[in-house]
């Protein structure tokens, strides 16, 4: 199979950010006075988008969870704080990126972390990367392991979906994937195990950014 494009996630992928997420979900449950969980919890918690994450960290049968979307706008605004100081590409990612980029494989990012926070992430930790499309989760639309947002930015570069490499950390991107016909690939240095990888469709596991040129 000769692949022409990478539809990157973002969170665990290209970014290690689960210390910003861990730190800001456990300022707002230390100030409604809830204990906190550890980075490892967190792993397991991220990955459904914001709104999830926030109902995973709360206590089962909290009474704010009658009040989720209030809690949610606490998180986002604290996280839109602390991200600056406690998120970075991993190491391999920038070159890799650059290396895609000189080879003519195009490139885009599809995230389940809100728009906002996605765009200017990608912006300031990931400059100069000529990324065909960069998204996040909007209200209203689908997220993923749902295909269509993966399938639309096929579409919208007018290659196949199955000459794509989908490049992951999670089941929810491996779903992702296979749901959308494109080449399901995971990464052993994000959130989740190899075996989750595996178990959910991964064809290919990464051990450094590096290993995707195998593909092209």
């Amino acid at each position: 199979m000769m692949f022409s494009a990478v539809l990157f996630d973002l969170d665990g992928t290209l970014l290690d950010t689960i210390a910003g997420i861990a730190v800001s979900m456990n300022h707002v449950l230390t100030g409604l006075g809830l204990p906190g969980h550890d980075l490892e919890t967190y792993k397991m918690f991220v990955g459904e988008g914001m709104e999830k994450l926030v109902a995973k960290s709360l206590p089962a049968g909290s009474p704010l969870l009658r009040d989720l979307p209030g809690v949610v706008a606490q998180y986002h605004e604290e996280y839109g704080r602390q991200w600056p100081e406690t998120s970075e590409p991993y190491p391999g990612v920038m070159n890799m990126l650059a290396d895609l980029d000189r080879r003519g494989i195009r490139m885009a990012i599809l995230s389940n972390k809100a728009d906002d926070l996605t765009q200017v992430m990608v912006a300031c930790l990931l400059p100069g990367i000529p990324f065909f499309r960069v998204r996040g989760a909007r209200a209203g639309e689908p997220k993923k392991p749902d295909p269509r947002l993966a399938m639309g930015i096929a579409d919208d570069l007018g290659i196949p979906a199955i000459r794509f490499v989908y490049l992951g950390d999670s089941a929810i991107d491996m779903e992702t994937a296979v749901a959308a016909g494109m080449y399901p690939v995971g990464v052993k240095w994000g959130f989740r195990s190899a075996g989750e990888l595996r178990q959910s469709g991964a064809k290919m596991l990464l051990e450094k950014p590096e290993d995707i040129f195998r593909l092209f």
